[in-house]
This record gives structure tokens, C-alpha cells and sequence, in this order.
């Protein structure tokens, strides 16, 4: 009787087993085929058709996952047929300016689920190199995307380099031109930093800010010094009037994008023809950075590169007062063209 009964618990076990088995080979072997099936529907057909007034979110694993793949290059002909994903011309470039804040604005405009952003600034209508390379170049250097989406990319060189606007109008002349500014004398002497911080580290010495942007000769403001020559926004905005009408232009505040940045998005989620899709729950402020940073979900965040928000030198009080004196009637005719009035002193 013993032996029956173990002979027959052996008998089960031996059923469970192979069924268990047999489980794991089918799971195997089905999610080895995934990558080979064909969609039941496409992906526009499972998201349902895509308007202007409702624009579906992303799939975060997809945005962040799949995406990342094919940025890399490691995506198959197939894959991206199958995904219906495109490399797409910008349909919005963000022009300037330098030290403006271009690259906080690019990535906070990233957490908008029909917005995807150039990595890298392409420098293609500013570099005439890179420019004699063709418009399919360019296009080639964007990241994949669902048709409904915009690409957006920045390159700060474009709002003061003279041959940029004919080039970007001759590709497209209803594209929309971000432009994001800061206070003249703090973009300045933020850029100055910047350069100075690049000759420390490679150990050079460096003039003072006071002696590059006040003549020695004059003791007027050096409007040869380029760091000056950035600021005069209305001069450079000028020669882009010249192709564009000012309602395809939208100017960022790039001071309150630093203290107060969900407004500012907001405003260029409407001037996108975007759904408003970027909360307060999308930034945080990080007391450690000194500066907020984003929040694409629970479980992923991100803070701009740690050479954000480097401390500028000290700056003798005279220049200043000299340099915003200087600036003040280039602000008011800035304020006058583009109907955006800031608190500049």
C-alpha cells in the first residue's frame, strides 16, 4: 500500500514537472518572437488619430527605452517601420541666446509627450561646413519620432550669426523661432564665466571681465567685445525681421525660467499649439543645485549638467551701472518690437 502511494506521489510530480517545463519552453520561446510579430494594429491605430487640440501621451517606457535605442543606433530598418518612427526637420528651433538658458528650456520642454528634442546642439546654419552638407544631413542628425510630434533643436550661435535667417527660412519660412534672454549685463558676465572657467581649466590666464568689456581708450563700453555684442538683442532680432514676421518669434524670460520656470513653459506650450501637458509635479526645486530640476515620473528625474549656475566673479559696481546704462535703450526698443516688457535695470 506504502509503495502505491509513493509510486503514485512520484507519478505526480512527474506531471507537474513536465507541465512546468513545458510552460517556461512556450514563455521562452514566445517572447523570442515578439520582435518578429506583426502588430495586431499600427501604432497610430492603437492611439487613436491625432489632433492638434488632443495629442496622446508617450508610453514612458517607450520615450525612454526604445527611443534610446534607436538615438544610438541600435535599431533595425524594421523596428523603426514597424513603430511607424520618422526623423523629422524642426518644426520649432530655440535661435539663442548664449547663456540665455537654451539648454534648461530644451530639456524642460522635453517632459512634454509631443515634444522630442535634438541631444546636441547641430551648429548647421551657423557652420558653413556643416551647412554645404545638405538639408538631408541635417535632417539625419534628428532623433526619431512619431509623425504627430515636433522636433525641436538648439543651437545659441544662430541668433547672432548674419547668414542664419535666409538659411533657415529657405527651409522652412512658417517654422516658430524660440528666442530666451536674460538681463544684458548678467548674460555678460555669465558668458564671460564660462570662458573664463574653460581657460582655468586648461590653466591659462585670463583678462578681467572689467578690462574686456570697458575700452581702455575711451572708458566706454567695448561693443567689440562679443559678450557685449550678444547682448544688444534688438540688433540681432532686427536682421531676423527681415524674414520672419515677430508673431513667429516668442521670447522666453530666462530669469523667471530659473525661479519660477512652470509659467514660462506653459506660455511656450501655447505658443507651440501645444496641449498643456507640463505640471508643477513635472518640477522640483533642488535645494542642493540651487535650481529646479525635472520630474519625468516617480521613479525618474533629472538636474541639468553640474556646470549650470556657476558662480560669477565680482563685478566693479561702476561697470555695471556703465554696462546697464549702456544696454537700457537697446531694452526699451527690445520691449517695443516684441511686446514683451521684462524688469531689467
Amino acid at each position: 500500500m506504502l509503495f502505491k502511494q509513493q509510486a503514485l506521489l512520484r507519478q505526480k510530480l512527474f506531471v507537474l514537472g513536465s507541465l512546468a517545463i513545458g510552460s517556461l519552453l512556450y514563455l521562452v520561446a514566445r517572447v523570442g518572437s515578439l520582435d518578429r510579430l506583426q502588430p495586431l494594429c499600427s501604432i497610430d491605430g492603437r492611439f487613436g488619430p491625432h489632433s492638434q487640440d488632443e495629442i496622446p501621451l508617450r508610453a514612458l517606457q517607450f520615450k525612454r527605452g526604445l527611443l534610446h535605442e534607436f538615438r544610438k543606433g541600435n535599431a533595425t530598418k524594421e523596428q523603426i517601420r514597424l513603430h511607424n518612427l520618422v526623423q523629422q526637420l524642426p518644426k520649432a528651433i530655440i535661435i539663442g541666446v548664449r547663456k540665455g538658458g537654451t539648454r534648461a528650456l530644451l530639456e524642460m520642454l522635453n517632459l512634454h509627450p509631443s515634444v522630442v528634442k535634438a541631444s546636441q546642439e547641430i551648429h548647421f546654419f551657423d557652420n558653413d561646413e556643416n551647412y554645404a552638407k545638405g538639408i538631408e544631413w541635417y535632417r539625419k542628425k534628428m532623433p526619431f519620432s512619431y509623425p504627430h510630434q515636433i522636433t525641436i533643436e538648439k543651437s545659441p550661435a544662430y541668433f547672432i550669426t548674419e547668414e542664419v535667417p535666409e538659411r533657415i527660412y529657405k527651409m522652412n519660412s512658417s517654422i516658430k523661432l524660440l528666442i530666451i534672454v536674460r538681463e544684458p549685463t548678467t548674460r555678460a558676465i555669465s558668458d564671460y564665466t564660462q570662458v573664463l572657467e574653460g581657460k582655468e581649466r586648461k590653466n591659462k590666464t585670463y583678462y578681467k571681465f572689467e578690462k574686456l568689456a570697458i575700452d581702455p581708450n575711451t572708458c566706454e563700453v567695448n561693443t567689440k567685445y562679443k559678450a557685449v555684442r550678444t547682448s544688444i538683442y534688438t540688433k540681432h532680432l532686427e536682421r531676423w525681421l527681415k524674414y520672419f514676421p515677430i508673431e513667429q518669434f516668442h521670447i522666453v524670460d530666462g530669469d523667471r525660467l530659473i525661479t519660477e520656470p512652470l509659467p514660462e513653459l506653459q506660455l511656450v506650450e501655447k505658443f507651440l499649439n501645444l496641449p498643456p501637458r507640463i505640471s508643477q509635479y513635472n518640477l522640483y526645486f533642488n535645494a542642493t543645485r540651487g535650481f529646479y530640476c525635472l520630474r519625468f515620473n516617480i521613479v525618474f528625474n533629472k538636474c541639468l549638467a553640474g556646470s549650470k549656475g556657476r558662480i560669477h566673479p565680482e563685478v566693479d559696481t561702476s561697470v555695471i551701472t556703465k554696462l546697464r546704462k549702456f544696454f537700457h535703450p537697446f531694452n526699451q526698443k527690445f520691449y517695443q518690437i516684441t511686446g514683451r516688457t521684462f524688469n531689467w535695470p
